[in-house]
């Protein structure tokens, strides 16, 4: 039987390589993504086998790296005999668990990506990558630079390749040297498969080598390609198409073979011998990948029946009866866990709630005198409202060697012998005393305090959205905020607590701030909600759809600083004489409350005393926020692991150590799923791409994160590379992730089962989440307290492993390890 020949489809490959290059988007709308979400599709293990065997990426832990977790007993015994026994059988318990535990392993495999490429080196002795890229990331660079450069690229109007080539046809020294790329630009016959043919020869073999080439400058590539769907992600909008981009490098490959060989080369699938055409081929069986899934899924569920035990054993009474002193909401964010805790703590007769950080209004948001607007809700939303910045009071301060009249080549020559002795001064300064300066990222300046926001529709529409909103509008989104977390009696102050990152030197400063935001500080869709609920007339119109807040009610936005551990408040000034009483009591156990996060955080910061007092370890710790050389101003998102759905009294006075997601949801009153289905929209999303963002960045730091961040530099300000001309680096930076323990995400709700996979049925994009196990889901029976985990399209009781969780003093634990803490109760405070 003959062969049947591979034929090239130009468009088929160019949805492969977008579908499966790196998403994400620039440095200013870092939103944490399933790394791997191309492979979203197929059941989590089998995805990873492929991804490594495809691509060459580690996406388990190392063999060593498991046992030692065993030895350390973070992996339980008789879990990896459960995992055994559901995944083989009881036959085959004793044999795997041999294989486990005994067998050496060599972790080794082939990847497909870069095997025809190689055929440049093994055959002609050349590096072709050494020799494109330096020139291909500069122009590329230069092209979508967005403000770093002094000149902008020329004749940027005309789209990349257009202004490649208009570069080329009108400057004396050109890209380009040889009379055959030269005469393919001269006669516009630069089509991909015409260039694949005359570089790579057989067609069959096209394919594969788009992605050997794309696939050795990922970074760029996938930047590249989000920027062609989403041009709206640079605020510099540019013109560019991945095929143009493929077009370019293939000129470049191209016009280097004919001036360094002549007529000495042939193409590339002349000397290709034995290598199947077909680069996502596959192993169908794999030992090795058999042992690291079931040491994962062991890892796994040894913390997850920690959590569990600690869910079905807590025993927190609501007192319904009681109106509470006051109540928060914070938004879903685990670094917001243990806050919560605290503040409860300090106030035990005060209610704490979660939901997404931005406070289910969304809008884009322009400062004011900003020349653009940003988007500030969940990256997949598209609002059609603009919130404006208006009579704001701040003076923008700025650094004085950073002023743009600078560029010049004489202020610049004089600046630098004027200014530049005076400046170094001041950086060595700032290494041994950190202070706040100009250049840094400040949460809190991300919206001035005493400015007034466009939040009423006023009939004007700028670029087709609409300034502020309805009172219609107003009410139909705070109508969902407060059902859907459960909140239907009001104290007399109600705290909207957004949520940012204060630092100075981060690349990744976006990745600290709210993700339900976009990559943004919280504080504007705080204070817009806050504003929102305190206008009488959408009050009004709540009244009438069962949602009554008392005269006596006033809403507060502020604003949590997470790396420096504050609050702010916003228009405390419209507070009444009693709320404004209140509101000052109640500071006093905020700055306790902060004082003690701070405490907590602090024991895995390696240059804080642990025996500070909570004032002092409080100080340290701002000040690490504005520390130039400090690589870590805060952990972030480290070691998250579970979200959990349901009323606060389900894990009150349970220490999670910071692991969790916490989203409010009553199942009392959302009978029909509604709100549950809302809630899984986007704790799906955002809470599974954090989760998987920092496994994977913490199992393949190399390839799928970032590397150290220390050599980074930031080029055009959308990426980081490592020195002057490397690929830009995805995923998340060492100093981000080198504590997480790679655990995909537990999501644990209080509802009826039934009811559960109902709302999932009807959601097929959140129900793949949980179908492919990308993230776990178990169900707890409201009132029976049952476990059931959903596996196979349907929930099975899960019979849960007995063992006692301790009980601890709060400031005990807090500071007893600078590891991950075990699941404990926590003594409830006293009054």
């Amino acid at each position: 039987m003959l062969k049947k020949e591979k034929k090239f489809d130009k468009n088929q490959v160019l949805d492969l390589l977008k579908k499966y290059l790196p998403h994400q988007a620039p440095l200013k709308d870092f939103i944490h993504h399933n790394t791997l979400q191309s492979f979203q599709d197929q059941p989590f293990h089998e995805a990873l086998k492929k991804a490594s065997q495809v691509f060459g990426y580690q996406t388990y832990l190392s063999f060593s790296d498991y046992l030692k977790l065993y030895q350390d007993n973070q992996i339980d015994k008789s879990v990896i005999q459960q995992a055994i026994i559901q995944r083989k059988g009881n036959d085959n318990l004793l044999e795997w668990q041999n294989k486990m535990l005994s067998s050496p392993q060599s972790f080794f495999w082939e990847q497909n990506i870069g095997l025809i490429r190689n055929c440049w080196k093994n055959n002609y002795h050349i590096h072709l990558d050494k020799v494109i890229h330096p020139i291909l990331f500069r122009i590329i660079g230069a092209y979508l630079d967005q403000g770093i450069s002094i000149w902008k690229f020329p004749n940027l109007e005309k789209g990349f390749l257009e202004s490649v080539i208009d570069l080329q046809e009108h400057q004396f020294l050109g890209l380009f040297k040889s009379t055959l790329v030269k005469n393919i630009i001269k006669n516009k016959s630069y089509q991909i498969e015409n260039l694949l043919s005359k570089i790579v020869g057989d067609e069959q073999y096209f394919e594969y080598y788009l992605f050997d080439q794309q696939f050795s400058h990922p970074g760029w590539s996938g930047l590249v390609a989000v920027i062609e769907k989403h041009p709206h992600t640079l605020l510099d909008e540019r013109s560019i198409h991945l095929s143009d981009f493929i077009v370019f490098e293939l000129l470049l490959e191209l016009d280097y073979l004919e001036t360094h060989f002549k007529s000495q080369w042939k193409p590339l699938s002349s000397v290709i011998n034995n290598l199947n055409s077909d680069v996502f081929k596959t192993e169908k069986d794999s030992e090795i990948f058999e042992i690291l899934s079931l040491w994962q899924e062991a890892y796994e569920w040894t913390f997850y029946n920690q959590v569990l035990n600690g869910i079905q054993k807590v025993n927190n009474q609501n007192n319904t009866n009681k109106t509470p002193s006051f109540q928060a909401l914070f938004c879903i964010d685990d670094r917001e866990c243990s806050i919560r805790r605290h503040v409860e703590y300090q106030d035990n007769d005060c209610e704490t709630y979660g939901t997404a950080g931005f406070f289910n209004v969304e809008f884009y948001f322009q400062p004011e005198n900003g020349l653009f607007y940003t988007k500030s809700c969940p990256a997949p939303l598209n609002p059609k409202f603009l919130i404006q910045e208006i009579q704001s009071k701040r003076e923008h301060q700025q650094e004085i060697q950073l002023n743009k009249s600078y560029n010049s080549f004489f202020k610049g020559f004089l600046s630098t012998h004027l200014i530049g002795f005076w400046t170094s001064l001041k950086l060595i300064k700032n290494v041994f005393v950190p202070s706040e300066n100009p250049i840094m990222n400040s949460a809190k300046l991300h919206m001035d305090f005493n400015s007034t926001l466009t939040i009423k529709a006023n009939d004007i529409k700028i670029n087709s959205l609409q300034v502020g909103y309805s009172i219609i509008e107003m009410a139909d989104r705070m109508e969902v905020l407060l059902k859907s977390i459960g909140l239907n009696t009001f104290s007399p102050l109600v705290y909207l607590f957004g949520h940012g990152a204060s630092s100075v030197n981060n690349t990744h400063f976006a990745g600290y701030d709210c993700g339900a935001c976009s990559g943004r500080a919280g504080s504007v869709n705080a204070r817009v909600a806050a504003q929102m609920l305190n206008n009488s007339d959408v009050r009004l119109e709540l009244t009438k759809r069962m949602v009554v807040i008392p005269d006596s009610t006033q809403f507060i936005g502020a604003l949590h600083d997470t790396t420096k551990d504050e609050f702010f408040y916003y228009d405390i000034e419209i507070l009444s004489s009693n709320n404004r009483l209140l509101h000052l009591q109640n500071c006093v156990k905020f700055q306790k409350a902060l004082e003690l996060n701070a405490k907590e955080r602090s024991r895995r910061f390696l240059l804080i005393d642990k025996n500070l007092n909570l004032k002092k370890t409080h100080e340290k710790v701002k000040k690490r926020a504005f520390s130039l050389f400090e690589p870590r101003p805060e952990w972030n998102h480290a070691t998250n692991a579970i979200c959990i759905v349901g009323n606060r009294q389900l894990s009150k006075n349970l220490f999670l150590d910071r692991r969790a997601f916490l989203n409010s949801y009553d199942y009392k009153t959302d009978v029909d799923g509604k709100y549950l289905s809302m809630i899984f929209a986007a704790i799906a999303p955002v809470c599974g791409g954090i989760n998987l963002e920092y496994y994977f960045s913490r199992v393949d730091n190399h390839r799928l994160g970032a590397g150290s961040k220390l050599p980074h530099n930031v080029m055009g300000l959308n990426g980081v590379a490592n020195g002057m001309d490397g690929d830009l680096r995805p995923g998340l930076p060492l100093q981000m992730i080198n504590i997480h323990d790679p655990i995909r995400l537990l999501v644990v709700v209080e509802q009826e089962k039934d009811l559960v996979l109902e709302v999932l049925n009807k959601d097929k994009k959140t129900l793949e989440w949980f179908q492919n196990e990308w993230i776990h889901l178990s169900v707890v029976q409201p009132i029976t307290k049952e476990i059931w985990v959903f596996k196979n399209n349907d929930f099975f009781l899960y019979s849960l492993p007995s063992f006692d969780l301790k009980t601890s003093d709060i400031q005990d634990v807090i500071t007893s390890s600078s590891s991950n803490i075990p699941v404990q109760f926590i003594n409830k405070p006293s009054k």
